[in-house]
């Protein structure tokens, strides 16, 4: 008695033919992805454990990150972000919550001139802006001129030249440019959510106020989560802002972690091994607040 094992053969040629076919697709990508973003990540890891400049460089185990507890630039720096992203990221998702239920409302005019006009910051030029900005919060600027018309100053505001002053300008600038595109993906999700919920809570006497809070946040959950992590990653990586527009200061008052890795790199006599420490803190800093966010949000798989 004989068996026919070739429709097997076929079988497993074809799956390995198939499967052949479908790396070729992905075989690209995985080797950009693993040229351009885990080689540099893993070659920046081993930079960090170096010092010296140029191919001068030598090992020195762990004493690059004893040095961050140690440096008080670096907590300086650390300590500005930290405040950046407490005070910046609450504020600007809850105004791009507000803003989205706003322009979801069927009656109002000319929404979609609203949303464009809320959202065009984000696609701005980051410099451009950020010069505008220096100029607009001058000590002559166009917001004190504003101010002093207004009689709600008696003389200029240091925006950029007071520590105080000068967080809450760059606290202001980001936002500024961020809302609009938070506000983009509440307001997809909102037309997602039926309509009938919200008729159903005005018929049970529910207010405007009490939809909001108990039905329109705990519908975007997801959503205001996932936008409070990508806010908190690009507020802990925040750069151009405070470049272009305080240039770190008064006083180190408005650095960051980002312009201080940029300064070890190529302001200060450069220690690449050091700013890649430091890069490395970022990653610490935006995986515990990452976790944070999951747990308070009460997300089991975090």
């Amino acid at each position: 008695m004989t068996t026919n094992k070739r429709p097997k053969r076929r079988g497993s040629s074809l799956r390995f033919k198939n499967g052949l076919i479908g790396w070729s697709f992905v075989l690209i990508s995985v080797v950009l992805i693993s040229v351009f973003y885990f080689y540099p990540m893993a070659s920046a890891l081993l930079l960090s454990f170096q010092t010296g400049t140029g191919r001068n460089l030598s090992y020195i185990g762990f004493d690059n990150y004893i040095r961050l507890f140690s440096d008080p630039t670096f907590i300086t720096a650390v300590k500005n972000t930290v405040i950046y992203l407490l005070v910046q990221v609450p504020v600007m998702i809850f105004l791009a919550l507000l803003i989205s239920v706003l322009l979801n409302d069927k009656k109002l005019m000319a929404k979609g001139w609203f949303r464009t006009a809320i959202f065009l910051p984000c696609v701005t030029s980051l410099v451009a802006y950020s010069v505008i900005f220096k100029y607009l919060f001058g000590t002559d600027g166009l917001i004190n001129v504003m101010l002093m018309n207004m009689s709600l100053v008696s003389q200029p505001i240091q925006w950029l030249t007071d520590p105080f002053w000068a967080k809450v300008t760059i606290i202001i600038a980001i936002t500024w440019r961020w809302t609009g595109y938070n506000m983009i993906f509440y307001l997809s999700s909102l037309q997602n959510i039926d309509n009938s919920i919200y008729e159903a809570a005005k018929i049970d006497g529910a207010s405007v106020v009490q939809q909001f809070f108990k039905i329109t946040i705990p519908m975007l959950k997801p959503i205001i989560l996932f936008t409070s992590i990508t806010s908190t990653i690009g507020t802990l990586q925040l750069f151009d802002e405070v470049m272009n527009i305080t240039g770190g200061g008064p006083g180190n008052s408005t650095l960051t972690i980002s312009q201080y890795i940029y300064n070890l790199s190529f302001k200060y006599t450069p220690d690449f091994g050091y700013a890649s420490t430091v890069s490395y803190a970022i990653v610490v800093l935006i995986v515990f607040f990452s976790i944070l966010q999951f747990r308070v949000a009460g997300d089991k798989n975090a």
